[in-house]
């Protein structure tokens, strides 16, 4: 085995690693996950807002 097997073999690992991980980011079952957790530093917001009131 030479290292241009081995980078080739290398590249097809990484390759298959990034369309799995693109396959899960764009899964419809965790849509509604992303959705929530995107929405997450705005409800931080609120409850920092509220505290501002009070004092």
């Amino acid at each position: 085995m030479d290292i241009g097997t081995l980078r080739g073999i290398g590249t097809l690992v990484v390759f298959v690693a990034f369309i799995g991980v693109v396959l899960w980011a764009y899964s419809s079952k965790r849509k509604s996950r992303f959705d929530e957790a995107a929405n997450l530093p705005f409800a931080d917001d609120d409850r920092n807002d509220s505290r501002s009131t009070r004092e």
